[in-house]
């Protein structure tokens, strides 16, 4: 069977909408010869390389996000160690969150903790923030790769690889198709980075609202610049607009929105499979 690769990008909660698109593979029985992974992506990503199948990562996602009180506990978990920690001064400190710490209380306890554990090779994806410019990572620690990854600013601390400071990989490269391509292979890309909600565009967003959807519509632009170059041979765009990047507690409603991304990509992979 042709080579392909799958590239899951970044988008939050959005990003939960991957899932339907790991069972569409499993329904075929093509296990990717490589998996890149750019935040929310990465973290899925790592799942699946990990031998997990789609149904696994589902029900896993589906039992941590249905239950708000279970939720709330592990989020308590994330607390920072001291009261003083979170000022400077007399500054209240925002996005002090320790991601590799929020990857440990949500994900099973038996996730692999290097990326050689891996079933799958896995490549996942950070900004270098003073080098302006993507870091792809693929050996060593797993917790720390994702953890720069999913660092998404005003959230979770920015985090160090190979000494330099890292934050989301989405800011660089939200879908990072571009990375995997090899020739004669296959490339499946999954975009879930969405638009803000337009029920009403003449209601002013919130200044949380505004800082997402502005991060939203600057990694739309960075994509469709890239499309203009080159494109995957299959780009999955989940309904995914109006979903907000925390909107994990709405697990169920996204992943039945996204249901019948299931079926078109089994369809079109299998055409295109067929056809190479």
């Amino acid at each position: 069977m042709k080579e392909v690769a799958l590239v899951l990008g970044g988008g939050g909660a959005r990003g939960l909408a991957h899932i339907p698109v790991l069972e569409a593979f499993d329904d075929l029985g093509v296990k990717p010869c490589v998996i890149a992974g750019t935040s929310i992506g990465a973290i899925i990503g790592a799942a699946y390389a990990a031998g997990m199948p789609g149904e696994a990562i589902r029900r896993h996602t589906v039992e941590i996000f249905s239950d708000r009180s279970n939720v709330m506990s592990r989020l308590w978990r994330l607390r920072p160690d001291s009261i003083g920690s979170m000022f400077s001064g007399a500054i209240l400190r925002f996005g002090e969150l320790d991601a590799e710490k929020a990857l440990r209380a949500f994900l099973p306890e038996d996730f692999p903790e290097t990326f050689e554990e891996l079933d799958i090779p896995l490549m996942v994806t950070a900004t270098d923030f003073y080098g302006s410019s993507l870091t792809v990572i693929k050996e060593g620690g797993l917790f720390p790769a994702i953890a720069a990854s999913i660092a998404i600013p005003a959230i979770f601390r920015p985090q160090l690889v190979n000494g330099r400071v890292h934050i989301d990989g989405g800011i660089a490269n939200p879908v990072a198709f571009d990375i995997v391509e090899a020739p004669g292979r296959l490339v499946v890309a999954v975009d879930v980075v969405g638009m803000p909600t337009k029920e009403d565009p003449s209601r002013l967003p919130t200044r949380i609202e505004a800082a997402f959807g502005a991060s939203q519509l600057l990694m739309q632009t960075i994509i469709s610049m890239k499309l203009r170059l080159h494109k995957p041979d299959l780009l999955v765009r989940p309904p995914v607009d109006g979903i907000r990047v925390l909107d994990f507690l709405h697990t169920k409603t996204i992943l039945d929105k996204a249901e019948g991304v299931r079926a078109k990509v089994r369809e079109d992979l299998s055409r295109l499979l067929e056809n190479s």
